[in-house]
């Protein structure tokens, strides 16, 4: 192969590099927004309407959505958004009306985690990472914003930023403390938190619960037991028997959400409050175990 052979070749693949880099210049920066729902839920909740407690109050996620939308165009001016996606878990994973609505808002996808007996989540923070690793890797997205504060999400922002994508992390202010890990804060690239006055036109605290029957004797013993044995043979057909076999070991103490629950599924069947009726509360109790244990 002559000089002038290997001249034109080269010239060739300089060419074609130019070609490659003038592309990529007019190829648009591109971001996409992670949310933690379960962190979000529980933040904004107890920051705004004192509670973690999503039966407590109402959140405006399409609002919400929209505003981290609006942040995300004003640190990323020079950016387009992918999506957002919002992790959250339901029970089978099948979606609750709520989570519906929220898929179907345009340039969002709902990602579901699985929530067990005692409404804890699970499987969520390895969606995130899974989907932060692939966008990343096929440079899909060349900014992140993540809204959590697990300190499980740290080998997601790892994976991320080892193909190149920078993760900035978002959260809601904290009353008491801090409500993200310090080893997720130390490993991503930038910080924001949101304040009060920020979350405060997406919360609204649901009314205290009025009963039509409070006039009206209470519940015998007898009744409050046949209506706990009547939710816990509900939730076995709705949760699944390995979801609530989880509950056996603890009796006959439930864990304090599945306690919860309970007390107010009762109290909506009865249509009047058991507080302050320490021993029907037991005997609810009582008859939801009986059911347990006798499917078991």
């Amino acid at each position: 192969m002559n000089d002038e052979s290997i001249a034109r070749r080269l010239e060739r693949t300089n060419e074609l590099l130019r070609r490659m880099l003038a592309e990529v210049a007019k190829t648009p920066s591109t971001h996409a927004i992670f949310v933690d729902a379960g962190y979000v839920y529980a933040s904004a909740g107890l920051l705004v309407a004192g509670t973690e407690d999503r039966r407590a109050f109402d959140l405006d996620a399409e609002g919400l959505i929209d505003a981290f939308i609006d942040t995300a165009r004003t640190i990323f001016a020079d950016s387009r958004l992918l999506r957002v996606y919002w992790y959250d878990g339901a029970r089978r994973r099948i979606h609750t009306a709520e989570q519906q609505t929220i898929a179907e808002l345009p340039d969002v996808k709902v990602r579901l985690g699985n929530l067990n007996a005692n409404n804890q989540q699970k499987g969520v923070d390895s969606l995130i990472r899974s989907d932060l690793e692939s966008l990343a890797r096929h440079r899909a997205i060349s900014d992140a914003a993540l809204v959590g504060g697990d300190e499980d999400l740290v080998s997601a922002v790892e994976a991320a930023q080892g193909y190149g994508a920078r993760v900035h992390l978002w959260g809601i202010e904290s009353a008491e403390g801090r409500n993200q890990a310090e080893p997720l804060l130390w490993e991503v690239d930038s910080q924001r938190v949101f304040d009060l006055d920020f979350c405060r036109p997406y919360i609204t605290r649901r009314p205290v619960t009025t009963y039509e029957n409070e006039g009206e004797p209470p519940p015998s013993r007898d009744e409050a037991r046949f209506v706990g044995a009547q939710i816990a043979a509900t939730w076995l057909a709705e949760r699944g028997t390995e979801q609530m076999a989880e509950l056996l070991p603890g009796r006959p103490y439930l864990p304090a959400g599945v306690d919860q629950d309970l007390l107010l599924e009762a109290e909506r069947v009865l249509s009047r409050s058991l507080r302050g009726h320490a021993l029907l509360r037991r005997s609810l109790r009582e008859g939801f175990w009986q059911h347990l244990q006798s499917r078991f």
